[in-house]
């Protein structure tokens, strides 16, 4: 039997036609763009009942993402900032992933501002979410005891969009903060006074435990006024090596160490004083870590080898090692301090075993019931092999400050 179909018949079934197969290729479409991530909501990473659901984030915070199709990731971005894969531990419904500890919040484009980022084999799924900059936290200033026109860096965490910095409580009108939030630098104003370091943020401020501009706060030896110097290094006080100190102080000199030397008594390679009065006798039961050593050295030269180590009462029970030139991968690269500069040797940096075992149990197994003893600053090289370099170097107000 044939049927015979009109001309418009022909055009209604033709269109009828081409309508299906494009509702076949959407319902195709959408079903390959359903396969990718999806994020539904961000939960604090830590046991019940502390596992809430997250308004925001901090860089550093370890965080879950729940949703769905999460396995296999291949990247994750907060604020356009790559999380690391290797400590995402993921499932199909959770990923637990740690928000970069830095994040350069002023540098973040408009598109990847408070968006955290998923991608997959399967596709990308982006989640609108709060990622806050947290509080500044101030860990040292480069010189605690500079002189007015000297460049003085604050270092730290979350230096961003600053707007006050204070100095031994004078207000610094120009500075400039790191693009990475670790420090902000300045031109040192005149100062009358001794005070705190304070930086503030839209985030918060943080304050030092200590006061800068200070000469007489936990003063051990400053090789002037208080000088209990007992023998060793050279003292100087107008040396052109050493300029922009505060009057006189004391000069470290040795040449290329071959491996293992540790004469330090000889001539220059040591910095020895008379007893002195670490902590007070009644402040010993005070927390180890709230106290450190600090001092100020210039090196004018390159440094690469020789260690600087702190001991008490010519005691090596336990040892501070003072070793710039040492990178944390265990690589070394010569030191010059271009200047004067603040070392802090916090006391659970004073270890056993040649400054490499264990920190003392107290105040009183590091400083004996006393809390007194000669400050030795003395140098040896503890490798092997010589030293690449020499050490030419001088060290000034030698003290003990409460950092915490």
């Amino acid at each position: 039997m044939n049927i015979l179909i009109s001309n418009a018949g022909s055009r209604s079934l033709l269109w009828w036609l081409a309508g299906m197969m494009v509702l076949v290729a959407t319902a195709c479409k959408k079903e390959r763009g359903g396969n990718g991530p999806v994020i539904t909501h961000v939960r604090n990473y830590a046991a019940s009942p502390d596992d809430t659901l997250l308004t925001a984030v901090l860089p550093g915070q370890w965080v879950v993402l729940s949703g769905h199709r999460l396995q296999g990731a291949l990247e994750v971005t907060f604020n356009g900032v790559a999380a690391s894969i290797k400590s995402v531990m993921f499932s199909d419904t959770s990923a637990v992933v740690q928000v970069p500890a830095v994040i350069p919040f002023p540098a973040v484009s408009a598109e990847n501002l408070n968006v955290i980022r998923y991608v997959t084999p399967q596709g990308t799924a982006t989640f609108s979410f709060n990622i806050v900059a947290p509080p500044p936290v101030i860990t040292g200033v480069s010189n605690e005891n500079a002189h007015a026109g000297d460049s003085v860096y604050v270092y730290g965490t979350n230096f961003f969009f600053t707007e006050q910095v204070t100095f031994a409580g004078a207000a610094i009108k120009n500075f400039a903060a790191a693009g990475d939030g670790t420090s902000v630098g300045f031109v040192l104003p005149q100062l009358s006074h001794s005070g705190q370091v304070k930086v503030v943020t839209k985030s918060g401020a943080d304050s030092t435990k200590y006061n800068v501009n200070d000469l007489t706060t936990g003063m051990l030896c400053n090789f002037d006024n208080i000088n209990p110097f007992d023998w060793g290094a050279t003292l100087e006080s107008n040396g052109a090596d050493f300029p922009g100190g505060r009057g006189t102080y004391a000069v470290l000199k040795n040449g290329v160490l071959a491996g293992g030397d540790g004469t330090w008594w000889g001539n220059q390679r040591s910095i020895n004083t008379k007893e002195v009065q670490w902590v007070p006798k009644d402040s010993l039961t005070v927390a180890l870590d709230q106290y450190a050593l600090k001092f100020e050295i210039n090196v004018p030269s390159a440094w690469n080898g020789t260690t600087v180590y702190v001991i008490r009462n010519y005691s090596r029970d336990f040892l501070a090692r003072y070793e710039p030139w040492l990178n944390a991968s265990g690589t070394t690269a010569s030191y010059v301090t271009k200047g004067w500069r603040t070392v802090t040797i916090p006391f659970s940096s004073f270890r056993s075993n040649d400054g490499k075992g264990v920190s003392a149990a107290d105040l009183t197994a590091l400083l004996t019931n006393t809390g007194a003893g000669p400050v030795n600053i003395q140098t040896a090289n503890f490798s092997a092999g010589p030293t690449a370099t020499g050490f030419y170097a001088a060290i000034d107000n030698i003290r003990v400050v409460k950092i915490k």
